[in-house]
């Protein structure tokens, strides 16, 4: 293709892109076409679909099953958010130090991130446990009488945050640690000869460099946050769901056990223009606190 112009030069580009390109359209932007179509019918599945118009979202906009879940959701994120973006910012310092088998640590802090929610979940809810789980039999040895976590619908959403935030602080913390070794020294160099001490060096160096990072965290945060599922599926016991429930959870039973694809793909539609809402306000407020270095 050296030396090719035009439109021969763009003709090979299309070849060699053609077999992607095709497994995208077919499988991710047909799909998606479709569902957004979905969202003015009622189909069971079983029948062909009725067209119904605007009604689904008539009818979403007056379900109150669907605002609880998404209240639950913002909770889990009012929480969820800070937490994991601070513990993993404190983790990445841990690890950027010059300590002696840090690989180590590094990859055990990872750990969680690829572990499956099943497995996290099984050992999260042994740790929950009110009886003989490992938290309530700590905070007893302080006098500490702790709630039934799982089994209690006003707990049950603490304790899937706890969890999520654990599971998640190596994957930000990876982001951070990046970041950390991005900064150049001679800004603390200099920094120091002027007198600065490791709190103005943190305040004024270390947090303002990484502004770029928390604002990418913060945006993969948020998109991870409104899609929870799975530890909101499997942690929390039967009698407990009703604090617990989410927004995809909601999606999920309407399209596979109620058998509403159309319904359930107007709340899908509806997650995804409030991520997208969401994630155009922070690209329009990055500018007033986001630092990138010159």
């Amino acid at each position: 293709m050296a030396g090719q112009r035009g439109l021969q030069k763009w003709g090979w580009v299309l070849v060699f892109l053609a077999p992607s390109l095709l497994g995208l359209l077919v499988f991710m932007v047909g799909p998606i076409l479709y569902s957004l179509r979905l969202t003015l019918y009622d189909w069971n599945l079983l029948s062909d679909p009725d067209y119904v118009g605007t009604a689904n979202f008539v009818e979403l906009y007056h379900d109150d099953t669907f605002w609880t879940a998404f209240e639950h959701t913002l909770t889990f994120l009012l929480f969820y958010i800070p937490s994991v973006l601070v513990l993993a910012l404190l983790t990445a310092l841990l690890l950027n130090r010059p300590l002696r088998g840090i690989a180590f640590f590094r990859a055990a802090t990872f750990v969680p991130v690829v572990s499956s929610w099943v497995v996290v979940s099984l050992m999260w809810r042994w740790i929950f446990n009110p009886r003989y789980g490992l938290l309530n039999f700590g905070l007893a040895k302080i006098g500490i009488d702790g709630p039934a976590w799982l089994f209690d619908p006003d707990s049950a959403l603490h304790a899937i945050i706890i969890a999520s935030v654990w599971k998640d602080i190596g994957f930000i913390a990876v982001m951070y640690l990046a970041g950390l070794q991005n900064i150049s020294h001679t800004y603390y160099e200099a920094a120091r000869i002027d007198g600065a001490h490791p709190i103005q060096l943190f305040r004024h160096i270390t947090l303002p460099l990484l502004t770029p990072t928390t604002f990418f965290a913060l945006i993969i945060s948020l998109i991870n946050g409104f899609q929870i599922f799975e530890q909101a599926w499997l942690m929390p016991e039967r009698f407990a769901r009703r604090g617990t429930t989410v927004v995809v959870e909601q999606i999920v039973n309407n399209a596979f056990r109620y058998n509403r694809m159309g319904y359930a793909a107007t709340m899908s539609w509806v997650l995804f223009g409030v991520i997208f809402a969401v994630t155009l306000v922070q690209l329009a407020l990055q500018k007033r606190w986001v630092q990138y270095e010159q």
